[in-house]
Protein backbone atom coordinates (compact mmCIF):
# COMPACT_ATOMS: atom_id res chain seq x y z
CA UNK A 1 0.00 0.00 0.00
CA UNK A 2 1.95 3.03 -1.30
CA UNK A 3 1.70 6.08 1.34
CA UNK A 4 -0.87 8.26 -0.14
CA UNK A 5 -3.09 5.08 -0.07
CA UNK A 6 -2.30 4.77 3.83
CA UNK A 7 -2.98 8.57 5.10
CA UNK A 8 -6.29 8.26 3.08
CA UNK A 9 -7.09 5.63 4.96
CA UNK A 10 -6.04 7.41 8.32
CA UNK A 11 -7.88 10.02 7.91
CA UNK A 12 -10.82 8.10 6.72
CA UNK A 13 -10.70 5.41 9.72
CA UNK A 14 -10.84 9.15 11.88
CA UNK A 15 -13.60 10.74 9.82
CA UNK A 16 -15.76 7.85 10.65
CA UNK A 17 -14.34 8.04 14.47
CA UNK A 18 -15.45 11.30 14.56
CA UNK A 19 -18.53 11.09 13.69
CA UNK A 20 -19.14 8.05 15.57
CA UNK A 21 -18.68 9.90 18.99
CA UNK A 22 -20.44 13.60 17.37
CA UNK A 23 -23.85 10.50 16.48
CA UNK A 24 -23.54 9.48 20.30
CA UNK A 25 -22.88 12.67 22.13
CA UNK A 26 -26.46 14.22 22.08
CA UNK A 27 -25.39 17.34 20.27
CA UNK A 28 -27.77 19.18 18.31
CA UNK A 29 -27.20 19.28 14.50
CA UNK A 30 -29.14 21.12 11.72
CA UNK A 31 -29.65 18.19 9.50
CA UNK A 32 -31.95 20.49 7.06
CA UNK A 33 -28.80 21.82 5.91
CA UNK A 34 -25.15 20.41 4.62
CA UNK A 35 -24.24 16.86 3.84
CA UNK A 36 -27.59 14.28 3.09
CA UNK A 37 -24.71 11.31 3.69
CA UNK A 38 -23.32 13.19 7.17
CA UNK A 39 -26.61 13.81 8.19
CA UNK A 40 -28.27 9.37 7.69
CA UNK A 41 -24.90 8.53 9.12
CA UNK A 42 -25.35 11.09 12.38
CA UNK A 43 -29.34 9.70 12.87
CA UNK A 44 -28.31 5.90 12.09
CA UNK A 45 -25.98 5.15 14.45
CA UNK A 46 -28.05 5.60 17.50
CA UNK A 47 -31.38 4.40 16.12
CA UNK A 48 -29.50 1.18 15.37
CA UNK A 49 -28.05 1.14 18.50
CA UNK A 50 -31.72 1.88 20.18
CA UNK A 51 -33.12 -0.89 18.70
CA UNK A 52 -30.84 -3.46 19.74
CA UNK A 53 -31.94 -2.25 23.17
CA UNK A 54 -35.73 -2.40 22.68
CA UNK A 55 -35.86 -6.36 22.12
CA UNK A 56 -33.87 -6.81 25.56
CA UNK A 57 -35.91 -6.47 27.65
CA UNK A 58 -38.08 -9.67 27.25
CA UNK A 59 -34.82 -11.54 26.84
CA UNK A 60 -33.34 -10.56 30.07
CA UNK A 61 -36.50 -11.20 31.48
CA UNK A 62 -36.76 -14.74 30.35
CA UNK A 63 -33.27 -15.62 31.46
CA UNK A 64 -33.47 -14.95 34.71
CA UNK A 65 -37.55 -16.04 35.27
CA UNK A 66 -36.08 -19.21 33.34
CA UNK A 67 -34.82 -20.46 36.82
CA UNK A 68 -38.04 -20.23 38.13
CA UNK A 69 -39.99 -23.09 35.99
CA UNK A 70 -41.98 -23.53 32.93
CA UNK A 71 -44.80 -21.81 34.37
CA UNK A 72 -43.07 -18.69 34.80
CA UNK A 73 -41.16 -18.57 31.20
CA UNK A 74 -44.68 -19.53 29.51
CA UNK A 75 -46.06 -16.33 31.49
CA UNK A 76 -43.12 -14.00 30.47
CA UNK A 77 -44.12 -15.18 26.73
CA UNK A 78 -47.90 -14.90 26.20
CA UNK A 79 -47.70 -11.66 28.27
CA UNK A 80 -45.23 -9.98 25.97
CA UNK A 81 -47.33 -11.55 22.99
CA UNK A 82 -50.32 -9.78 24.34
CA UNK A 83 -48.20 -6.82 25.04
CA UNK A 84 -47.98 -6.17 21.27
CA UNK A 85 -51.29 -4.50 21.01
CA UNK A 86 -49.50 -1.91 23.57
CA UNK A 87 -46.62 -1.68 21.74
CA UNK A 88 -48.56 -1.31 18.77
CA UNK A 89 -50.11 2.17 19.72
CA UNK A 90 -47.06 3.04 21.66
CA UNK A 91 -45.35 2.72 17.95
CA UNK A 92 -48.38 4.16 15.97
CA UNK A 93 -48.35 6.94 18.23
CA UNK A 94 -44.38 7.47 17.93
CA UNK A 95 -44.39 7.39 14.60
CA UNK A 96 -47.01 10.24 14.49
CA UNK A 97 -44.78 12.18 16.97
CA UNK A 98 -41.98 11.95 14.80
CA UNK A 99 -43.73 13.03 11.69
CA UNK A 100 -45.35 16.07 13.53
CA UNK A 101 -42.38 16.78 15.49
CA UNK A 102 -40.01 16.64 12.40
CA UNK A 103 -42.00 18.89 10.39
CA UNK A 104 -41.96 21.49 12.56
CA UNK A 105 -38.37 21.09 12.88
CA UNK A 106 -37.47 21.69 9.72
CA UNK A 107 -40.19 24.87 9.41
CA UNK A 108 -38.00 25.97 11.96
CA UNK A 109 -40.68 26.39 14.32
CA UNK A 110 -39.52 24.56 17.77
CA UNK A 111 -42.28 26.06 19.69
CA UNK A 112 -44.90 24.60 17.56
CA UNK A 113 -42.68 21.09 17.92
CA UNK A 114 -43.32 21.54 21.66
CA UNK A 115 -46.91 21.65 21.46
CA UNK A 116 -46.73 18.96 19.19
CA UNK A 117 -44.97 16.64 21.19
CA UNK A 118 -47.25 17.90 24.55
CA UNK A 119 -50.56 17.20 22.83
CA UNK A 120 -49.22 13.39 21.62
CA UNK A 121 -48.27 12.86 25.24
CA UNK A 122 -52.28 13.81 26.07
CA UNK A 123 -53.53 11.57 23.69
CA UNK A 124 -50.87 8.74 24.86
CA UNK A 125 -51.94 8.97 28.94
CA UNK A 126 -56.05 8.85 27.80
CA UNK A 127 -55.05 5.43 25.68
CA UNK A 128 -52.81 4.06 28.32
CA UNK A 129 -55.37 4.79 31.19
CA UNK A 130 -57.69 2.29 29.09
CA UNK A 131 -55.53 -0.06 28.71
CA UNK A 132 -54.17 -0.40 32.16
CA UNK A 133 -57.16 -0.64 34.00
CA UNK A 134 -58.51 -3.24 31.37
CA UNK A 135 -55.33 -5.47 31.64
CA UNK A 136 -54.79 -4.77 35.10
CA UNK A 137 -58.55 -6.14 36.46
CA UNK A 138 -58.64 -8.91 33.48
CA UNK A 139 -55.08 -10.25 33.21
CA UNK A 140 -56.13 -13.91 34.35
CA UNK A 141 -58.46 -13.88 31.40
CA UNK A 142 -55.51 -12.84 29.19
CA UNK A 143 -53.23 -15.48 30.20
CA UNK A 144 -56.71 -17.99 29.73
CA UNK A 145 -56.86 -16.43 26.18
CA UNK A 146 -53.99 -17.15 25.14
CA UNK A 147 -54.20 -20.75 26.03
CA UNK A 148 -52.10 -20.48 29.53
CA UNK A 149 -52.79 -23.52 32.12
CA UNK A 150 -54.70 -23.38 35.23
CA UNK A 151 -51.26 -23.28 37.02
CA UNK A 152 -49.82 -21.11 34.80
CA UNK A 153 -52.77 -18.74 35.66
CA UNK A 154 -52.26 -18.82 38.84
CA UNK A 155 -48.65 -18.47 39.01
CA UNK A 156 -48.51 -15.40 36.40
CA UNK A 157 -51.45 -13.49 36.52
CA UNK A 158 -49.69 -10.83 38.86
CA UNK A 159 -46.92 -10.74 36.76
CA UNK A 160 -49.00 -9.91 33.94
CA UNK A 161 -51.28 -7.34 36.05
CA UNK A 162 -48.32 -5.20 37.30
CA UNK A 163 -46.85 -5.10 33.00
CA UNK A 164 -50.42 -3.89 32.50
CA UNK A 165 -50.54 -1.69 35.44
CA UNK A 166 -47.66 -0.28 34.65
CA UNK A 167 -47.90 0.06 30.67
CA UNK A 168 -47.76 4.31 30.96
CA UNK A 169 -44.14 3.55 30.90
CA UNK A 170 -44.09 1.42 27.99
CA UNK A 171 -46.27 3.78 25.85
CA UNK A 172 -44.07 7.34 27.03
CA UNK A 173 -40.36 5.33 26.22
CA UNK A 174 -41.65 4.67 22.26
CA UNK A 175 -43.54 7.82 22.33
CA UNK A 176 -40.94 10.55 23.95
CA UNK A 177 -38.30 9.03 22.02
CA UNK A 178 -39.88 9.44 18.46
CA UNK A 179 -40.17 12.84 19.98
CA UNK A 180 -36.23 12.95 20.31
CA UNK A 181 -35.97 10.95 16.93
CA UNK A 182 -37.80 14.14 15.39
CA UNK A 183 -36.16 17.03 16.43
CA UNK A 184 -32.58 15.43 15.53
CA UNK A 185 -31.81 13.91 19.07
CA UNK A 186 -31.56 10.33 18.08
CA UNK A 187 -28.96 9.93 20.84
CA UNK A 188 -31.38 10.89 23.84
CA UNK A 189 -33.27 8.29 22.74
CA UNK A 190 -30.93 5.86 22.47
CA UNK A 191 -29.49 6.48 25.90
CA UNK A 192 -32.79 6.19 27.70
CA UNK A 193 -33.00 2.84 26.53
CA UNK A 194 -29.40 2.03 27.39
CA UNK A 195 -30.14 3.90 31.29
CA UNK A 196 -33.08 1.42 31.03
CA UNK A 197 -32.30 -2.27 30.26
CA UNK A 198 -28.74 -1.53 32.59
CA UNK A 199 -31.80 -0.81 35.27
CA UNK A 200 -33.58 -4.21 34.74
CA UNK A 201 -30.45 -5.95 34.35
CA UNK A 202 -29.30 -4.72 37.87
CA UNK A 203 -32.55 -5.11 39.53
CA UNK A 204 -34.16 -8.48 37.84
CA UNK A 205 -31.83 -11.13 39.36
CA UNK A 206 -32.00 -8.96 42.74
CA UNK A 207 -36.31 -8.55 42.59
CA UNK A 208 -36.66 -12.32 41.35
CA UNK A 209 -34.78 -13.17 44.43
CA UNK A 210 -36.94 -11.50 47.03
CA UNK A 211 -40.40 -11.88 45.17
CA UNK A 212 -40.71 -14.50 42.49
CA UNK A 213 -42.02 -13.89 39.17
CA UNK A 214 -43.60 -10.72 40.28
CA UNK A 215 -39.79 -9.41 40.93
CA UNK A 216 -38.93 -9.57 37.10
CA UNK A 217 -42.17 -7.65 36.37
CA UNK A 218 -41.48 -4.79 38.94
CA UNK A 219 -37.63 -4.64 37.69
CA UNK A 220 -38.74 -4.26 34.17
CA UNK A 221 -41.15 -2.02 35.17
CA UNK A 222 -38.97 -0.13 37.36
CA UNK A 223 -36.36 -0.29 34.85
CA UNK A 224 -38.57 1.46 32.16
CA UNK A 225 -39.66 4.31 34.51
CA UNK A 226 -35.88 5.63 34.97
CA UNK A 227 -35.39 5.56 31.10
CA UNK A 228 -38.50 7.71 30.94
CA UNK A 229 -37.39 9.72 33.62
CA UNK A 230 -34.39 10.87 31.91
CA UNK A 231 -36.36 11.84 28.95
CA UNK A 232 -39.03 14.06 30.71
CA UNK A 233 -35.72 15.53 32.31
CA UNK A 234 -34.95 16.55 28.69
CA UNK A 235 -37.67 17.44 27.80
CA UNK A 236 -38.61 19.94 30.64
CA UNK A 237 -35.34 20.83 31.57
CA UNK A 238 -33.03 19.88 28.76
CA UNK A 239 -30.95 22.36 26.42
CA UNK A 240 -31.96 20.67 23.41
CA UNK A 241 -33.84 22.13 20.51
CA UNK A 242 -37.25 20.99 21.55
CA UNK A 243 -38.48 21.51 25.60
CA UNK A 244 -41.92 21.46 26.92
CA UNK A 245 -43.74 23.83 29.02
CA UNK A 246 -46.84 23.35 31.38
CA UNK A 247 -49.10 25.62 28.78
CA UNK A 248 -48.71 23.43 25.63
CA UNK A 249 -50.67 20.75 27.32
CA UNK A 250 -53.58 22.12 27.06
CA UNK A 251 -56.06 19.95 24.77
CA UNK A 252 -55.73 21.53 21.29
CA UNK A 253 -58.41 18.75 19.66
CA UNK A 254 -57.59 20.15 16.05
CA UNK A 255 -53.96 18.46 16.66
CA UNK A 256 -55.07 15.70 18.60
CA UNK A 257 -57.15 14.87 15.62
CA UNK A 258 -53.55 15.17 13.14
CA UNK A 259 -51.76 12.96 14.99
CA UNK A 260 -54.28 10.30 15.80
CA UNK A 261 -54.67 10.04 11.61
CA UNK A 262 -50.97 9.27 11.58
CA UNK A 263 -51.16 7.18 14.20
CA UNK A 264 -53.59 4.23 13.63
CA UNK A 265 -51.95 3.51 10.55
CA UNK A 266 -48.50 2.97 12.21
CA UNK A 267 -50.53 1.12 14.74
CA UNK A 268 -52.20 -0.74 12.48
CA UNK A 269 -49.34 -1.87 10.14
CA UNK A 270 -47.21 -2.98 13.33
CA UNK A 271 -49.91 -4.82 14.34
CA UNK A 272 -50.30 -6.69 11.57
CA UNK A 273 -46.45 -7.25 10.99
CA UNK A 274 -46.56 -8.77 14.48
CA UNK A 275 -49.46 -11.13 14.40
CA UNK A 276 -48.31 -12.84 10.91
CA UNK A 277 -45.10 -13.35 12.60
CA UNK A 278 -46.27 -14.46 15.63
Amino acid sequence: MSSNQSTRTGVSIKSLYFFFRQALSGQHQDYTSGSIRKAVFLLSIPMILEMCMESIFAVVDIYFVGHLGKEAVATVGLTESVLTLVYSIAIGLSMAATAMVARRIGEKNPEEAARSAAQAINLSLILTLVVSITGSFLAPDILRVMGASPQTVATGAPYTRILFGGSIVIMLLYLINGIFRGAGNASIAMWSLWIANGCNILLCPILIHFYGLRGAAIATTIGRGVGVCYQLYHLFRGRGIIRIVRKYFRPDIGLIKAISKIAWTGTLQFLIGSASSK
